[in-house]
């Protein structure tokens, strides 16, 4: 059923650190109708691995996906009962996501830490944005950039960070090779969750020119040795380049 313009609402959902939250607006007036908050099971995983007890070391922050999941599950009806209104009234629902937080997948999507032969992988797992434990590759990324005088550099200070797509892709390759080669794609979790509501993986601009590095147009140049037109990274020639898609 359509709703007509004074029914018709959305409901926003803003996957934070801890927990999800969806809100419920009319779009008649912004007005805000309802909310609810559904906390992650398994928090950020920073100590132990969930399925082994495994200790993680220093400055590793993960997450579990099925937990953002979880939200649309649960935070989203709820807000909507809080709301008091008919749930065909929806008309559209908004995301935000924190970033940058990275979901190794199958080429239809799947996390790899659900696949039975990685489950007990650390590298498989979502890398949540505070994953501060690939500085040592963000370091030799910046220094080989700033040696070439790559054009980009300067736009991020001079400086990417440990927490961004490329620092994180390269250290699931020399850390876990196998969890590497069976990731298809490299999903920021904005656009995982996304591709979850409509079937669709598509790139959001703001993270793939930010934290992605795509600029101009472009993803860092061939020459780095990790350009691309997405950011599917592979291995090629002892440095860090990327799957071109079919």
């Amino acid at each position: 059923m359509e709703a007509n313009g004074r029914d018709a609402l959305v409901v926003g959902v803003d996957f934070g650190t801890l927990s999800g939250r969806a809100l419920v607006v009319r779009v008649e007036d912004g007005a805000e109708l309802g909310s609810a908050v559904h906390t992650y099971t398994h928090g950020v995983v920073d100590d132990r691995l969930p399925t082994t007890g495994a200790k993680l070391p220093p400055d590793w922050a993960l997450q579990v996906p099925s937990d953002y999941i979880d939200v649309l599950r649960n935070a989203v009806p709820e807000a909507i009962k809080s709301a008091g209104v008919d749930p065909a009234d929806v008309i559209g629902i908004g995301t935000d996501f924190t970033a940058c937080t990275m979901v190794p997948t199958t080429d239809e999507g799947t996390p790899l830490c659900e696949l039975d032969a990685f489950v007990n992988r650390p590298h498989a797992y979502v890398k949540l944005w505070k994953h501060h434990a690939a500085q040592g590759q963000a370091d030799r990324i910046n220094a080989l950039a700033a040696k070439r005088g790559e054009r980009w550099l300067p736009r991020y200070g001079g400086l990417i960070s440990s927490e961004w797509e490329f620092a994180k892709g390269l250290q699931v390759l020399e850390e876990d090779p196998e969890v590497y080669a069976a990731t298809d794609h490299w999903v920021e979790g904005a656009d995982w969750i996304v591709w979850q509501l409509t079937g669709r993986y598509t790139r959001n601009a703001c993270t793939a020119g930010y934290k992605g590095i795509r600029q101009d147009g472009k993803y860092p140049s061939r020459v780095l040795g990790f350009g691309c037109r997405y950011p599917e990274i592979t291995r090629g020639n002892g440095t860090l380049v990327c799957k071109e898609p079919a």
